[in-house]
């Protein structure tokens, strides 16, 4: 009888979730080789440098600092073992229409003025609000999005259903905002964390007020040298614990003998594994590297699906400092909802964007060089769309504009170097589905038991990680979906 100890797992991309699996595998006994398409790890938080700067090309919000302390934490280490964390102060800077710039203060006596002075006794709903919030983090980050969400008798525990019923799941983050706040520049606020989520706040369920406490209770952070450095820190640690990572290996088939994968197809060769993961995008992983008798859903299923956006990125390294920006910047100078509509309702190229700014080197010299400012900036806008390098050129003047106009100060004529990124580039670089960024939405409709399945049905060894499969997107939950995935393989194999 084969033990675990000479198990040998593949592991199909070295993103958050891949390298996340990998690690607990081998903690837990297991051979544990990743093989990753593109030249260096991270998936979309990989990295790269031009003319002095430092990029990071995808994830640049740091929250839920505690999921990183007991990802580090299972294997006897530390963040601080890897990469050294700052808070933000202020927390990010919001410029909403009429050219008004809010900064978002760190300490929550400031918080709650600042509340105050937009809407006289929001301050103690502030409170409140966030009480409630800091329930349904602790219930639905320390119990729910740790269930494999494969069978309905996950969530039968009378503790559980007690939990569900409190964490408001059948009322939208709408609905629930609008009991405490009436300003429409603090439903602006808190109602913005959720366009990571990927859908309206219409259509998200009020758990999802847990964004709200990890945004305004347990802050805004950033690793010295840039997000990066969570990337390398888990290599590290990875290595450490004896896995082996192949760099510009694509994987162009699972083969699956008699219900079970024997290993994967490469350019090389065939490589034999007892249990394959599949990090990659499950999309691609199902419908492109398994034969079709072994796909558990059909493309009728993946078109039906409610994706979460695109992004139109801008990498831009600028030879002057631009004192008005923060480290984040939102910029909500134009219709929150009609942007909302033509990523969610009718799907196309937004008309009057809203955008992010991300200038890392306000908080951090090293990502750039000596008087320059690194910025990155992103559009959210629908996936599925054609982004032909005229229309990229369209949104980077108009937002450029707005920009400027924040700023007080020309920017694009001292742009020394600038790259765009979008669907195509998705496609390209990570198999994305549509081209999205940021996976499935989180809908109540795609929640726990009703997203893609992290085992396959029909494959008995073979399982899926990371933001299209539970928990969903964004790094905490990627890095929570490695480890359940790797608990799922040690009670089965």
């Amino acid at each position: 009888m084969t033990t675990a100890t000479s198990k040998h797992v593949i592991v199909i991309g070295a993103g958050f979730a891949g390298l996340a699996a990998a690690t607990s595998l081998a903690q837990r006994g297991y051979r544990v080789t990743i093989l990753e398409k593109n030249e260096g790890p991270g998936g979309r938080a990989r990295v790269f440098r031009a003319e002095g700067f430092t990029f990071d090309m995808g994830p640049s919000w740091y929250w839920m600092p505690d999921i990183f302390e007991q990802y580090f934490a299972r294997f006897g280490k530390k963040v601080a073992d890897y990469y050294q964390l700052v808070r933000l102060d202020p927390s990010y800077q919001v410029i909403f229409q009429g050219a008004e710039a809010v900064d978002i203060p760190a300490g929550m006596p400031e918080l709650r003025a600042l509340f105050e002075r937009y809407e006289p006794g929001s301050a103690a709903r502030l409170d409140e609000f966030l009480r409630q919030a800091a329930y349904k983090y602790k219930v639905g980050i320390g119990k729910f999005v740790h269930m494999p969400g494969r069978s309905l008798l996950e969530f039968m525990d009378p503790r559980l259903v007690i939990d569900a019923v409190r964490l408001d799941l059948l009322q939208s983050m709408h609905q629930h905002v609008r009991k405490f706040f009436k300003n429409p520049r603090l439903l602006e606020l808190v109602e913005f964390p959720i366009l990571f989520l990927g859908a309206t706040s219409e259509n998200t369920p009020a758990l999802y007020s847990l964004m709200n406490y990890a945004d305004l209770a347990l802050g805004t952070w950033y690793p010295l040298g840039g997000m990066h450095k969570i990337v390398e820190g888990m290599v590290q640690l990875a290595q450490e614990r004896g896995v082996q990572i192949e760099y510009s290996t694509p994987v162009q088939q699972i083969i699956v003998e008699r219900g079970r994968a024997t290993g994967v197809q490469t350019a090389a060769g065939f490589r034999p594994a007892d249990v394959v993961v599949a990090g990659a995008d499950y999309h691609h992983a199902e419908q492109h590297l398994l034969a079709p008798e072994w796909r558990h859903y059909d493309e009728n299923y993946w078109d039906s699906r409610t994706l979460a956006p695109s992004s139109l990125l801008f990498y831009v390294g600028v030879s002057k400092r631009l004192p008005k920006l923060r480290h984040h910047n939102l910029f909500f100078d134009e219709d929150f909802s009609l942007h909302a509509q033509e990523i969610y309702e009718d799907p196309k190229w937004p008309s009057r964007p809203l955008f992010y700014v991300s200038a890392p080197s306000q908080t951090d010299p090293s990502v750039a060089p000596e008087g320059c400012e690194n910025l990155f900036l992103l559009i959210p806008v629908a996936p599925d769309l054609p982004d032909p390098e005229a229309t990229r050129e369209h949104y980077y003047h108009l937002i450029m504009e707005r920009l400027e106009r924040h700023c007080g100060t020309s920017i694009r004529d001292a742009v020394v170097y600038k790259r765009s990124y979008a669907h195509q580039d998705f496609v390209q670089d990570y198999h994305s589905y549509k081209g999205n960024a940021y996976g499935l939405a989180n809908t109540l409709r795609q929640t726990a038991i009703l997203k893609p399945a992290l085992k396959s049905n029909k494959v008995k060894n073979l399982y899926f990680t990371g933001q299209l499969t539970v928990p969903g997107p964004g790094v905490p939950p990627s890095l929570i979906s490695g480890q359940v995935v790797a608990g799922e393989i040690e009670k089965e194999n």
